[in-house]
């Protein structure tokens, strides 16, 4: 009986070490996602501000009103699509950090029993 319960202390301790080396594996991965993610803003940010100096520069050197709206008209769909653009790019960098962290998650010992985790059946 002493063997059994040594053996199942071990299992446990094992299982625990491996629940805690994951999760320190999955923070390491969040802190490089939230970094790449915050590049990625920050590029988008730049980008957005070049086009509207741009599109001001543009409007400065118009020869009439009607070139200063087609300027400003330009710039606004231009922006717009932009605007999608840089939404479904930062979209998809949380979906696919949202389905690593999962996958991960369905590694950890006891987790594989949880709808939609996946993993082994600890």
């Amino acid at each position: 009986m002493t063997d059994q319960a040594r053996n199942a202390a071990d299992a446990m301790t094992g299982s625990m070490k491996d629940a805690t080396d994951q999760l320190k594996a999955a923070g390491g991965k969040a802190a490089e996602t939230s970094k790449e993610l915050n590049g990625k803003i920050l590029d988008q940010a730049e980008t957005n501000v070049r086009e509207a100096f741009a599109a001001l520069r543009a409007a400065a050197s118009a020869g009439s009103m009607g070139d200063v709206l087609k300027v400003q008209g330009d710039y606004v769909r231009e922006q717009s699509a932009r605007n999608m653009e840089q939404a479904k790019e930062i979209g998809e960098m949380i979906a696919n950090f949202g389905r690593t962290a999962m996958s991960g998650m369905g590694n950890m010992p006891g987790m594989g029993n949880i709808p939609g985790m996946g993993g082994n059946k600890n």
